[in-house]
This record gives structure tokens, sequence and C-alpha cells, in this order.
């Protein structure tokens, strides 16, 4: 039972960092964003407007990636290669294919 609460908390330790809240906060932010650019195209707003918009969007949801990474690469990776084994090659293995899409995104 301890071993897979501490698996729980291995694997999502953003909650323990008390940051949570913070990407929920971001999330909701990005939320209205996109029904904001809805809008725009139902009012058919200028276009040039509208892929500001797309591009403010974007670079809102990269912070959030970007975040979550780091979360993950400092202490999901990082404790995986302390104990070593197939964990370790399994959380690097996802770490640089997190990394792989974010940068092809």
């Amino acid at each position: 039972m301890a071993e897979a609460m501490q698996a729980t908390e291995h694997q999502h330790s953003y909650i323990h960092n008390n940051t949570k809240a913070d990407y929920l906060k971001r999330l909701r932010r990005i939320e209205g964003q996109a029904r904001g650019l809805q809008r725009m195209v139902e009012e058919e707003q200028y276009c040039i407007d509208i892929l500001t918009q797309v591009s403010a969007m974007t670079k809102a949801l990269q912070s959030v990636a970007l975040g979550l990474l780091d979360e993950h690469m400092t202490h999901c990776v990082v404790d995986a290669a302390r104990h070593g084994g197939p964990e370790a090659e399994v959380k690097i293995k996802e770490a640089s294919e997190a990394i792989a899409r974010l940068v092809r995104s």
C-alpha cells in the first residue's frame, strides 16, 4: 500500500509542490482564451487580431507544458535515476519523447 501511494505521489509531484492551483488557474485562463477565439471567429473579426490571440494562447499552453515537463524532470526522472534500473530508463525515455513532441509542436 505504501509503495502504491509513493508511486502516485511520485507521478503527480505538481500537487505536492503546491502548483496544482497555479496550473488550474492558467488552464482556466487558456479555456477563456479559446472561448474568446470562437467568439472572434463567429463575429468575423479581423484575421490578424484572431491570429494574435491564437499566438497568445499557444504561448500560454507552451508555458504550462514546460512547467509540467520541468516538474517531471526534477522529480520523477531524478528520483527514478537515483534508484536506477528499468524504471530510470522508462522515465528518461518518456521525458525524451515528451521533449520531442513539444519541439515538433
